[in-house]
């Protein structure tokens, strides 16, 4: 059953030929089809849109009139898909919002979307950091980072890295306290306690088998992971933190790992976009490339590499 452009298609093309076989012929269809769509389309019009004998056809003045508007409005409705076509072969441009957590954001994301608008300077790159789930709506956010879960069932999310919790130490501070071998060891130790921004309340330190506790009498107590982090690198207290934000620091040996066989399962990276359905390019381009930038493991640590396939 052909729609209503469809009718209206084969109806131009009758106006503009000699018989309803011709036009079938144009169209590559039977002249069956050709002339059930227009017997439909004067159906619908509720007048006659060509005058028909056994051997001749002429179309109606209503017709004609009809034939003016209806390709008017067809090439416009073309016009849409050649519009597109033309943007598509041209730079791309326009804004990307992001939001990502905020060591995140400043460790990682800064020095990739500053390669990508090296790539494409007319794009307009709006990064919010917040490390709780940002309200899409209000800030306008296209594509999200996220450590941990995205519930919200209108998210395309997609796991992209593993993020692994190391418990870490300067090495002057281990030269003074011992390293610890237990997780009653760990507790005698000066540790550092992050807080939740939202909530106030303290993030536990996770172990294997359910296994958490919250300091009692924390050493440092901060609501930001890299000023916990600073803490740590002078040497202050014991931390548990996410690979990605220790990783530097344990390549250059101004930070130690402790008790990596005590290391709980890997936390995950998520990227996701806000909005179901087909996306503009530049949002593709952009989630494509955070795809492949955060899965690879010698850019981002935990990497964990995926085909490129459009979620």
């Amino acid at each position: 059953m052909l729609n209503r452009l469809d009718m209206v298609r084969v109806f131009l093309a009758v106006a503009d030929c000699s018989s309803f076989r011709e036009a079938a012929n144009q169209l590559a269809t039977s002249p069956q089809k050709v002339t059930r769509a227009v017997q439909e389309l004067e159906r619908l019009m509720g007048e006659p849109l060509f005058h028909r004998s056994t051997r001749q056809m002429r179309i109606t003045d209503f017709g004609r009139a009809l034939a003016q508007e209806a390709k008017a409005a067809v090439d416009g409705f073309d016009q849409l898909f050649v519009r597109a076509d033309r943007d598509a072969d041209q730079e791309l441009s326009g804004r990307v919002g992001l939001t990502a957590p905020h060591a995140i954001g400043k460790l990682y994301l800064a020095r990739f979307l500053a390669e990508l608008r090296r790539q494409h300077p007319k794009l307009s790159i709006d990064l919010t950091l917040d490390d709780e789930l940002t309200d899409s709506v209000v800030s306008k956010i296209d594509i999200g980072i996220r450590v941990g879960s995205v519930r919200d069932r209108r998210f395309i999310a997609r796991t992209v890295a593993s993020v692994p919790l190391v418990v870490v130490a300067a090495p002057e501070l281990i030269a003074n306290t011992g390293t610890p071998l237990s997780l009653e060891a760990l507790k005698a130790m000066p540790l550092s306690l992050l807080q939740d921004r939202r909530t106030g309340r303290g993030w536990p330190w996770v172990f294997p088998d359910d296994g958490s506790f919250i300091p009692e009498q924390p050493g440092f107590t901060c609501d930001d992971p890299e000023t916990e982090l600073e803490m740590v690198l002078q040497g202050a207290v014991f931390a548990q933190v996410p690979l990605y934000l220790a990783e530097p620091h344990l390549t250059q040996g101004t930070l130690v790992e402790v008790m990596p066989e005590y290391a709980p399962p890997p936390l995950e990276l998520i990227l996701y976009r806000t909005r179901p359905g087909p996306a503009p390019r530049r949002i593709r381009l952009v989630y494509d490339f955070l795809l492949e930038k955060l899965g690879d493991r010698k850019v981002f640590p935990g990497g964990v590499p995926m085909p490129m396939g459009k979620p």
